[in-house]
């Protein structure tokens, strides 16, 4: 299980769309430096920089070192983890829409019971 500080930060590094088109590139990639990012990217090469540095603090890529290159490459695990918790918050709310939707139809089915009763004729005794 994932702490909830941990999950914040990584839902704040994928919040911006600059990000997630490094985590795609770097996803299609394998590993790759920011120079080479930098080039499918409208954003200069510090700026990709900058934002490798948030990714790499929320978890979700790892660097290293290769000579004089530094090198970034997707951490899977921290993507499972995040896919394993949007799973159980989608399970959640399946379950309270579940139980949402079995109250309005006995709600339905009450109304209508007791609609049918009083379109009836009196009985006479």
């Amino acid at each position: 299980m994932v702490p909830e500080e941990e999950v914040d930060q990584l839902w704040a590094a994928v919040a911006d769309p600059t990000r997630r088109r490094l985590l795609d590139a770097l996803l299609a990639r394998g590993d790759a430096t920011a120079t080479t990012l930098a080039g499918d990217l409208p954003v200069t090469r510090q700026a990709v920089a900058k934002q490798l540095a948030v990714l790499e603090r929320a978890g979700l890529v790892e660097l290293r070192r290769v000579g004089r290159e530094v090198r970034y490459a997707v951490r899977p695990e921290r993507l499972d983890a995040a896919s394993g918790w949007l799973a159980r918050v989608a399970a959640q709310w399946d379950e309270r829409l579940g139980t949402l939707k079995r109250l309005a139809e006995s709600s339905a089915l009450d109304e209508r019971a007791n609609s049918d009763r009083t379109d009836l004729p009196p009985t006479s005794s």
